[in-house]
């Protein structure tokens, strides 16, 4: 069985050298999808009877880890100096030092490796992080496979 939840945040960020005008700062409204696989679990009095996990537990997994961590925050990349050291100047900015260029494939990933040991086979269901979908628009997204 697979679920699959859903989260939103914002934040900005620029890919250095592109051809187009993605070179320039920019924002985005994210959408990360977080999909699971595990067996249903058969516990009678468990609160999560009948579920492969409570969405409300996957949504704060997924909050505390990535989401919180990457709203309202610029993501920049480690070795983008200038707008590195332009954020830096900014009191109190909410910077993200990306290992990679923040591309939706890049942001899919780290999230990805983030949240893989985040979730936990808690009730021996063999649950498992399949899938994180990063939307970058409403049309144009990059899938980080298990």
């Amino acid at each position: 069985m697979q679920i699959t939840t859903r989260l939103e945040f914002d934040s900005g960020h620029r890919i250095p050298n592109h051809k187009s005008q993605c070179r320039n700062l920019h924002g985005h409204r994210y959408v990360l999808e977080i999909t699971l696989s595990g067996d249903i679990i058969k516990q009678e009095n468990a609160s999560e009877n009948g579920m492969v996990m409570d969405f409300s537990d996957v949504k704060a997994i997924a909050k505390e880890s990535v989401v919180n961590v990457w709203d309202h925050a610029f993501l920049v990349y480690k070795n983008d100096t200038e707008v590195l050291n332009f954020l830096n100047s900014l009191p109190d900015h909410k910077t993200v030092v990306f290992p990679t260029v923040p591309t939706a494939e890049n942001m899919a990933l780290e999230a990805f490796r983030i949240l893989k040991s985040k979730y936990h086979d808690t009730y021996g269901n063999h649950l498992k992080l399949e899938k994180v979908r990063l939307y970058e628009t409403p049309n144009s997204w990059a899938d980080a496979l298990g």
